[in-house]
């Protein structure tokens, strides 16, 4: 079983708010790379605008999003709106 992590922008937030998560994101990109590093993230990645329309990531395992998401920056300065954490049964394919 995986797990599906989703960041949701807040609707009402002004321009200050996306310069937070500007300045934030180098600590959020070193505290990633560190933790896919373990291989427990699979895949993660903006929506089309990620200022209005989030965020999400797969992980292995639901222990490994919740850990993920308690120690990532944009989280722990309230810079996340909401946060979600779904588990996530997929159907794979083999690749062709």
């Amino acid at each position: 079983m995986y797990a599906v992590s989703f960041y949701d922008a807040d609707p009402d937030a002004g321009p200050e708010h996306f310069q937070k998560l500007v300045d934030t994101y180098p600590r959020h990109r070193a505290y990633l790379d560190e933790f896919a590093a373990g291989g427990e993230v699979l895949m993660i990645g903006t929506f089309g605008e990620p200022a209005t329309q989030g965020s999400m990531a797969i992980f292995r395992s639901r222990e490994a999003a919740e850990r993920f998401r308690e120690g990532d920056p944009f989280w722990t300065e309230g810079l996340v709106h909401r946060s979600r954490i779904l588990d996530w049964d997929p159907l794979v394919f083999a690749e062709q």
